[in-house]
Order: C-alpha cells, then structure tokens, then sequence
C-alpha cells in the first residue's frame, strides 16, 4: 500500500519531506511500567516487545528509512543475574519468532555493539536473522544490543590505532569521516530524532558521536504503554523544529 494512501491524521498536514529518516529510540520503563500494574518486572519487558513489534511495523508502513532501538546497554549486565537471563531469553525468543514479521516488512537487521558477553545461542539466533534479512529492500532495523557510546568509541580508536601501527594510516589523515567509518554504525546515516520514553532527560550513553545534531523527542509513556500515536507525535514535533545545523536557517524546505 502506498504511504500516500495511509498517512495517519496527525501527520496529514505534516510535509513528507520533513518527516525524519533515520528514528533512534531510548525504551526505557519496562520495569516501572510493571510495578505500577503490580506486575515483576521481567513482564514489562515481555510487554515492552509488543511495542518494539508495532512500532517497527508502523516505522515501516510510513517509509522511515532507518529505526535504531537501544535493546541492552552495556551498564544492563550490572542488573540482577535473574533479569539479565530473562533479557536474553526474550532477545533469544523475539529472533526466532519475529522472523516472519521481519520478512513480511521488508526490513533489513543489523546489530550494534559487543559480541562479548552474549551468550552463544542468542548470538546464533540473531546471525540467522541478519543473514536471513540481508538481502531485504526494506527498512534498516539496528539493534543496539550490549551496547554503549563511550566503548564504541574507544573500539573505533583502537581499530584506528591498529591502522597507524601497522602504517595503513597516517595520523594526520585521521578526521570525522574516518572515525566514523570506525564505529559499530559504520556505513549508516546518523539518527535525525532520538525518542526517549519513561520521561527520563537524558542519554544513557546511547549514540554519543551519531546523535550530535538529532533532534530529541521525550515522552512520559513508559515503554510498554508507548504505540503509534505517540510515534506520529514524534514525528510531527520533529517536522516543525528549525534545524538550524550550527547555521542561521534551516536547510529543510
């Protein structure tokens, strides 16, 4: 169905080409989420994969051509051991039987962040799944699983001092565009709105180089409640922001 045919209400007066390219979101509240219904936590978590599902699905049917979800930080591990094995069951779970909505939107799945620490079964359930997407036209889907800013960085500048060592680079050639041809991300534009649920202000280490000029959208809907209106909010606040890019105006139509 074509995205003209099926724009939602609140973005109908929305210029399409403002609408952002490349979303990035912050899920956070699935365990606040939970006890507030006097529910464990690990529930939210499984009712934070309902929204993960639906707004994946409706990024997709809207033509946005990007969606990173922060999945795992690297500070989760510190977390009780109990939730940590729940987290991966459920990372297991959602790449075996997500594969069919995958498939059917098109979209193509990349992981982000540390192999390390992962145990091997979600691994191999998550490699299948990329290797399965690979060849979709769609929607890049990035997960940020084990994940964190300031290690993505300083991978990127070990891989780049290895270079140096090895004289395949010159320092001096060292710049923005080689470092980020060093990064997890390497290959993918930058996020245009970073969305943060849970009314939290802040990033949580979360695309630290990438998000430099993104747009960023908070909401006080904790995960597990958040669905697509709220997305279309996002976007529509988006649209109506002057992105001004260190300049006077914005370069926008």
């Amino acid at each position: 169905m074509p995205v003209a045919a099926a724009i939602p209400d609140a973005l109908a007066s929305v210029p399409r080409d403002r609408w952002p390219r490349h979303i990035a979101i912050i899920m956070d509240g699935n365990g606040r989420w939970a006890q507030r219904q006097n529910l464990p936590r690990i529930e939210g978590h499984r009712r934070g994969v309902a929204s993960v599902r639906r707004t994946t699905e409706e990024c997709a049917r809207l033509g946005v051509e990007q969606l990173t979800l922060y999945c795992l930080s690297s500070e989760n591990w510190k977390r009780p051991q109990t939730e940590i094995d729940f987290l991966m069951h459920l990372l297991e779970q959602y790449m075996i039987e997500e594969r069919t909505t995958i498939m059917g939107n098109n979209l193509r799945v990349r992981m982000i962040g540390r192999r390390e620490g992962i145990p091997a079964q979600v691994l191999q359930e998550l490699d299948k799944t990329v290797e399965m997407s690979s060849s979709n036209s769609g929607m890049r889907l990035n997960l940020a699983i084990n994940y964190g800013g300031r290690s993505e960085v300083v991978d990127a500048v070990r891989a780049i001092g290895r270079k140096i060592a090895a004289g395949q680079l010159s320092a001096d050639a060292v710049n923005e565009r080689v470092v980020a041809e060093h990064l997890y991300t390497a290959g993918l534009d930058d996020p245009d709105l970073l969305v943060r649920t849970a009314g939290e202000m802040r990033i949580s280490n979360f695309l630290l180089w990438q998000i430099s000029y993104a747009e960023i959208w908070v909401t006080e809907r904790c995960w597990p409640e958040f669905d697509e209106p709220a997305l279309h909010d996002a976007i529509a606040s988006f649209a109506y922001r002057n992105r001004k890019f260190g300049g006077l105006n914005d370069p926008r139509p």
